[in-house]
């Protein structure tokens, strides 16, 4: 394995991610950003994901230059859950929730996950998507998977690595990518930021 950078900044809260990181045995500090995770008008489900996780990357690079830290590179992520090309974003409430997990039932969607890094000025970019076919699902089975409390603020109602993984039938590409973080991606550009020449 290449040499990578010995810390970066991570531009979310997000356990998950952490996790994932820990998992890569790639140091790291969390900081929290707010952007707009708004879709554009018109906007397709892949340029808003790459979109919102550059987003991320460049607001958490500029809050470590507001503080004075130290220069490290800025990690951002955003993850879609797009059925046809519908992009589903976090429920509402708990009609929301049952309608999107309803809608998924017996159905393949994808989950689209970019993953940015910002370093000073340079920003990489790289965008994962996942085939994932639910089976049928019975509406007493989702009322009881709502009321777990798992699917509040998550993408499309659910995730994958909790009690939603027996609704999973079948799965194509990645894995980290569906829970938050493309392991594969994310391994790759922070190789490329190593082999930038004014990286140290």
């Amino acid at each position: 394995m290449s040499t990578k950078p010995s810390a970066i900044y991570l531009a979310s809260q997000s356990p998950r991610r952490a996790e994932l990181l820990r998992q890569m045995d790639v140091g790291f500090e969390q900081i929290s950003v707010d952007v707009d995770e708004t879709p554009a008008d018109n906007e397709v489900p892949e340029s808003y994901v790459v979109r919102v996780a550059g987003d991320k990357a460049r607001a958490g690079w500029q809050f470590v230059e507001q503080q004075g830290f130290k220069p490290m590179p800025v990690l951002g992520a955003d993850t879609a859950v797009v059925l046809g090309h519908e992009i589903m974003g976090k429920p509402r409430d708990r009609t929301h929730g049952l309608t999107m997990l309803s809608a998924l039932s017996g159905r393949t969607h994808q989950v689209m996950t970019a993953v940015c890094f910002q370093w000073q000025r340079r920003q990489w970019c790289l965008l994962n998507t996942t085939q994932v076919t639910f089976r049928a699902i019975s509406p007493t089975e989702l009322q009881q998977y709502w009321d777990t409390g798992e699917p509040i603020g998550k993408a499309g109602a659910y995730a994958i690595q909790g009690r939603a993984g027996v609704f999973v039938e079948h799965l194509k590409g990645s894995y980290s990518a569906v829970v938050g973080l493309p392991l594969l991606e994310t391994h790759q550009l922070l190789n490329e930021i190593n082999q930038t020449p004014d990286y140290e």
